[in-house]
């Protein structure tokens, strides 16, 4: 682990010892797209971590599926809305190939693991990651996935920690964006700085194929 990682862990849990905090269990949406999902759609929620975001979407009556590959967070997603009947489960990652990888757990996991199931990524080198701690995986092709509904999907939320660039491009290169009415992105390239020329790349392609109004990449 290098230097800056350590201190940031050691730095982590001061601030835990002192603010131990709790995870995210509700969060107030006011996006006009979350609020006018209706029975007749479909819904994916692409890191749905303890299920904020899905209960949101599962409020509609929409057909919501849920990905999430952090075992921990996928057991607190299961208990929270595993008995909505609208509401499919997916206990993976996603990816623009299929597979299986290492999800690596935030420096603080072992203090609070509901807590910073958050912040687990597929990428080691994200700032607030072990590399020397997580879990094998398995990962889906998000586009396939979509391919394979036979129909548009309403709503996109993306958040997963980094592989959002590796998802977009590969939708925008194979079309399946044209599958999709509305996404919503939260990138990481702030807190990964091999990413930041593929994060300038993404906004340029987006804006260059007039798709501002459909990719939403800064909602969060």
């Amino acid at each position: 682990m290098n230097l800056k990682k350590v201190l940031k862990r050691w730095g982590g849990n001061l601030v835990y010892r002192l603010r131990p905090g709790r995870a995210q269990h509700v969060r107030d949406v006011t996006i006009a797209e979350f609020l006018t999902l209706g029975p007749d759609d479909i819904a994916i929620d692409c890191g749905a971590n303890l299920g904020v975001i899905t209960t949101v979407m599962a409020r509609s009556g929409a057909q919501v599926h849920a990905f999430e590959p952090n075992p921990d967070a996928f057991a607190s997603l299961k208990e929270k809305v595993g008995g909505l009947a609208n509401v499919h489960l997916h206990q993976q990652a996603v990816l623009d190939k299929p597979g299986t990888l290492r999800l690596y757990l935030h420096l603080n996991y072992a203090r609070n693991p509901e807590r910073f199931s958050q912040g687990s990524s597929l990428i080691s080198e994200k700032r607030n990651v072990d590399e020397n701690h997580g879990v094998d995986v398995e990962v889906i092709d998000l586009c396939q996935f979509i391919e394979g509904l036979g129909r548009p999907v309403k709503l996109l939320k993306i958040d997963i920690e980094g592989a959002e660039y590796a998802v977009l491009h590969a939708m925008l290169d194979r079309g399946t964006i044209d599958l999709v009415e509305k996404v919503f992105v939260e990138t990481h390239a702030h807190a990964i700085a091999s990413l930041k020329d593929t994060d300038l790349r993404l906004r340029q392609r987006i804006a260059e194929r007039g798709l501002g109004g459909k990719i939403d990449l800064n909602w969060i």
